[in-house]
């Protein structure tokens, strides 16, 4: 029984990581392409990328939930599989994009069918107890992060063989992975512990409703919708101020989201999963929110290249959030309900997607346009004070008694 859920866990990991490839393939790219559709000057295009992202997050808080709920009906691999698909065919279609309208129509579609880390999150809920489910959140934030290694790398090269060429070869990966899936994914949901669809949940707003009847819940995943208000500032504006602020090229761009990279896959392939038995969970969670409050700061203020890298470093430790917070909910959670669960918390990063890329990106123009005080690094200051809230909030949520946690 352990070996084939470890054979299952290692499938659902190599599908994450070629997804996370793919995804950080067009970071490098995305300002070129922008510039090259609209004929606008980088301030500009960093204001059309914020809303680009702000599309893709909208369409992905509203269908989260439906996919989460589908999930927990006709189980995990069908919507896994059918997401990857659309991913394929929505890459080629961007890459093709004549105009920064077709780029957003790209963006709708993809917004869509994001649901894979959401339902791998599901996934590892079915096949692990809820001790052990933190450490393989973070075994796949490490694919997440190791696909951000590999994959702003390569699209700096590709990039410099013109900004539509990663576009197109993210399709030929996403469609690779959609094919390993097929043939090697199993489904991990048991016909007994699966749900009849109700749409009055499998929405937005009803599947954060469900929230409510968890207040501990509820309230780590306010803590996590304010982390992820700050997190976003990182897609949202870093091309546009490496560029802005260092003259990066894309080839530099890629090697510094590389080095993110490389820390987050440390922290949660490795790291977390020493730290989470010898400390718990709480701690580690703390530790984390304390790392990226201080890295943001860190990045505002970075003045020459080095320091941005020692910042990355530090910045690791975000990659303890995420895998802690999903954790602790998870657990308080029934076990035909972690596909509503995994959907909700989706919608509620998505809604935090969907609110901070065009704020961060609108602060970024600002302090680097005409008119204003020079700034670049202003985006980040606003992330750390959403970070320190966050902070705030999960402290005193961890001190409540777990015998009040349901109304």
């Amino acid at each position: 029984m352990t070996q084939n859920k470890n054979a299952a866990l290692g499938f659902i990991v190599i599908t994450v990581l070629l997804d996370s490839i793919g995804f950080g393939i067009i970071i490098p790219v995305l300002p070129e392409l922008i510039m090259e559709v609209t004929g606008d000057g980088l301030s500009d295009a960093a204001q059309y990328g914020g809303w680009l992202l702000f599309v893709y997050a909208l369409m992905q808080f509203l269908s989260s939930p439906v996919m989460g709920n589908l999930s927990d009906r006709f189980g995990r691999r069908p919507v896994l599989l059918i997401s990857l698909l659309i991913f394929a065919f929505d890459y080629i279609l961007m890459a093709w994009a004549p105009s920064i309208g077709w780029l957003f129509l790209g963006r709708l579609i993809a917004g869509i069918s994001a649901s894979t880390f959401a339902i791998a999150n599901a996934y590892i809920a079915d096949l692990f107890p809820p001790d052990e489910r933190s450490k393989n959140f973070g075994l796949l934030g490490a694919a997440f992060g190791c696909g951000f290694i590999f994959g702003p790398v390569i699209g700096g090269f590709l990039g410099e063989l013109g900004p539509r060429v990663p576009f197109y070869a993210t399709a030929g990966l996403t469609f690779l992975n959609f094919v390993f899936g097929y043939v090697v994914l199993p489904e991990s949901l048991k016909s007994e512990n699966r749900r009849s669809f109700d749409i009055r949940r499998a929405n937005a707003f009803g599947a954060i409703k469900q929230l409510k009847r968890y207040r501990t819940v509820l309230r780590l995943a306010v803590a996590n919708f304010l982390y992820m208000l700050g997190h976003h500032a990182l897609p949202a504006t870093w091309a546009y101020w490496a560029i802005e602020r260092f003259s990066w090229d894309e080839r530099e761009i890629g090697w510094s989201l590389g080095a993110v990279g490389i820390g987050m896959m440390f922290v949660q392939g490795f790291l977390i999963r020493l730290l989470i038995p010898k400390y718990g969970v709480e701690k580690v969670a703390y530790v984390g929110l304390l790392c990226s409050m201080l890295s943001f700061v860190g990045f505002a203020v970075s003045s020459v290249s080095w320091m941005v890298y020692a910042f990355i470093v530090l910045g690791a430790g975000m990659g303890l959030v995420g895998p802690s917070i999903n954790g602790l909910m998870s657990a308080r959670i029934p076990v035909n309900e972690q596909g509503e669960l995994q959907g909700a918390l989706g919608s509620v990063s998505s809604l935090a997607a969907v609110i901070s890329p065009p704020l961060m990106a609108t602060v970024f123009s600002y302090f680097s346009g005409k008119g204003a005080v020079y700034f670049p690094g202003a985006a980040f200051l606003v992330a750390a004070f959403l970070v320190a809230a966050s902070l705030s909030i999960f402290v005193k949520t961890v001190n409540v008694s777990e015998d009040s946690e349901k109304e």
